[in-house]
């Protein structure tokens, strides 16, 4: 991972709205960015890989909505997803770099805090130094699902 964004963007892509760009079989690491305009009149997903950039856009030339149920992850995301294990399926599966000082955390996503081992929605987020939740914390007005955790880290999910 380059960084923080590279980060973010993957996570359009394992959790977020472009989620149609992973697919079974789908072994790359990328990240990417759904689109949808007003009324659906046009639809995009910009994609990446550690060795590839891809940009889907879909849209009428005489513009007119796509229909109710057009967005970027729905329609564009699966063509990149598509396009992307042709275009790279003679290349070995290549993670993005981790640079110095960065730290994959894995992370409670409903809370943002650091994961338990009991937890069941974890991700992994990347934090730069003195960014990540921190290690024990207090919670706030007896929360006991520690959604209003108080700590000393100064960063948290994005």
């Amino acid at each position: 991972r380059s960084s923080d964004l590279t980060n973010m963007l993957e996570s359009v892509i394992n959790e977020g709205t472009g989620a149609g760009a992973r697919a079974a079989g789908f072994r790359l690491a990328a990240g990417g960015k759904t689109g949808t305009t007003n009324d659906a009149k046009d639809v995009w997903f910009v994609g990446f890989s550690p060795d590839l950039v891809a940009g889907v856009y879909l849209g009428f030339d005489q513009p007119r909505s796509l229909g109710d149920k057009a967005t970027g992850g729905r329609l564009s995301a699966p063509v990149f997803r598509d396009f992307m294990l042709e275009a790279l399926k003679d290349k070995p599966a290549t993670p993005f770099r981790v640079p110095p000082g960065i730290k994959l955390i894995r992370i409670n996503s409903k809370t943002g805090l650091r994961a338990g081992p009991n937890d069941d929605r974890v991700i992994l987020e990347a934090f730069k130094p003195g960014t990540a939740p921190p290690d024990n914390f207090a919670l706030a007005n007896g929360d006991p699902m520690g959604e209003q955790a108080i700590g000393t880290g100064t960063g948290g999910l994005y």
